[in-house]
């Protein structure tokens, strides 16, 4: 396995590239802005393709590097369900797996520091976000934050693991990179109170001043997603009510694009081709599925809220496919407006 613990020393945030080997797919939790141009570099390095990019939750001390890496890479960006930020490819919900090539972790949810915080657990580590800190645990006087619901993300869930599970947080101040969960259990001053009501008294008391970067970061995470006004603008987009006219016509492929998890929780649109955005520089190249199939039918493209079908029909349109278009705001947008799903 190829594990990278990256560092980013103005906001002390770690981020972790991810990928099962040389040559194969990779992910990045917690990526920072400024420092994209280092994880793209790496990935050229490793031999790695960028295909997800996730963050543990809304950040409020550093700009997410999610934007950039989609933009550079065509990446799918990912973040809990309850994520207040505008657009991401993929919302995961607790129990869900995120994988990749070679890789899998299950998705927990463990809000309190934020409503949106999840951790992500991979065999023998956990990445925990702000959730559980070395030596320490995220504040919870902001954003949604709930010293109860901490309290049982923590001690409920994530304490639960296996002592031995390596701690990956997402941000360290003191210079420690990892821990493991016994030495939290053993070590950690907020852990060694008697009860859930010890702790929110401790949490509620601790009188920190707001983050440096927070009027700046909140904002700015939170309207991440692709502008996919502009593929709307070269004519490459249907509306959602003009999409559900095109049930049943033989001259167009409805094409989904989301993961195989995705389409068994939320269903998908009644006749539509299953091919997950993954393989869509394959398939839309001369010779592949899609090319063949864009020179007898219009082909729709859509995913969970527009952004990987904006993507998919620029690199679809890019490769000589002129009948490749997209459904705006994905099978989200289809079901507010009544459109007809199958599961």
């Amino acid at each position: 396995m190829i594990f990278r613990q990256l560092f980013d020393s103005t906001s002390s945030t770690y981020s972790y590239l991810i990928a099962s080997r040389r040559g194969a797919e990779a992910l990045i939790i917690d990526p920072v802005l400024e420092k994209v141009d280092r994880y793209i570099k790496l990935c050229n390095e490793l031999d790695l393709r960028l295909v997800k990019a996730v963050d543990t939750h809304l950040h409020a001390d550093h700009v997410t590097g999610l934007g950039e890496l989609r933009d550079r890479t065509h990446c799918i960006t990912v973040m809990g369900e309850q994520t207040k930020a505008d657009v991401v490819s993929m919302r995961l919900a607790d129990g869900d797996k995120l994988s990749i090539e070679g890789v899998s972790l299950d998705v927990v949810y463990t809000p309190g520091h934020t409503d949106d915080s999840y951790s992500f657990v991979m065999e023998d580590r956990v990445f925990t976000g702000d959730t559980l800190l070395i030596r320490g645990t995220g504040r919870t006087d902001f954003q949604n934050g709930d010293p109860r619901q901490q309290y049982e993300s923590i001690f409920n869930r994530l304490l639960r693991l296996h002592d031995d599970t390596l701690v990956f947080p997402a941000h360290d101040y003191k210079g420690d990179t990892v821990s493991t969960i016994g030495e939290e259990k053993r070590n950690n001053p907020r852990l060694q109170v008697p009860s859930m009501e010890a702790y929110v008294e401790l949490m509620n008391n601790l009188n920190l001043p707001n983050p440096k970067m927070m009027d700046v970061a909140v904002p700015a995470n939170m309207h991440i997603g692709l502008h996919q006004d502009e593929v709307a603008a070269k004519g490459w987009a249907i509306k959602v009510g003009s999409a559900v006219g095109l049930l049943g016509r033989a001259d167009v492929a409805l094409i989904d694009l989301r993961e195989k998890s995705e389409l068994e929780r939320h269903g998908t649109i009644p006749g539509a081709l299953h091919m997950p955005y993954a393989t869509i520089d394959d398939s839309v190249r001369t010779g592949g599925i899609l090319h063949q199939l864009g020179s007898m039918q219009k082909l729709a493209f859509f995913c969970a809220f527009g952004e990987r079908s904006a993507m998919a029909v620029t690199t679809a349109r890019e490769a000589g496919i002129g009948t490749a278009y997209h459904i705006e705001g994905g099978i989200d947008a289809w079901k507010k407006a009544g459109g007809p799903v199958e599961h």
